[in-house]
């Protein structure tokens, strides 16, 4: 009976989260460690946005990511100073990230 209710809870969990992919909240913690993220490894947008870019358009994809990836650290550090500061208050509605990808890391994922 034990093992019974633990396949059956596997069960609904598993088909809660294939159910339901898209309900994800954002909370004021995670937009301060987008911020702290964004402020302390804002320079991997460099060699992430070389990856992208090689990926899309081959060998012309370097120094086009090169490009690239210099001036979105800029703006990464930028807008990671901007969530570190204003973490309690949700701006955009929902504390959702305004950067795509939300951490400079999910390039190389």
């Amino acid at each position: 009976m034990k093992k019974l209710r633990i396949y059956l809870l596997a069960a609904f969990t598993t088909l809660t989260l294939i159910s339901f992919p898209n309900a994800y909240a954002y909370t004021a913690a995670q937009k301060f460690g987008r911020g702290l993220a964004g402020m302390t490894c804002g320079f991997l947008e460099i060699p992430g946005n070389i990856v992208k870019e090689t990926q899309a358009k081959g060998a012309v994809g370097f120094p086009l990511g090169l490009a690239t990836g210099l001036g979105m650290t800029v703006t990464r550090e930028l807008v990671g100073v901007y969530e570190f500061i204003s973490a309690p208050f949700p701006v955009p509605s929902g504390f959702r990230p305004i950067l795509t990808p939300e951490y400079p890391w999910d390039y190389f994922e």
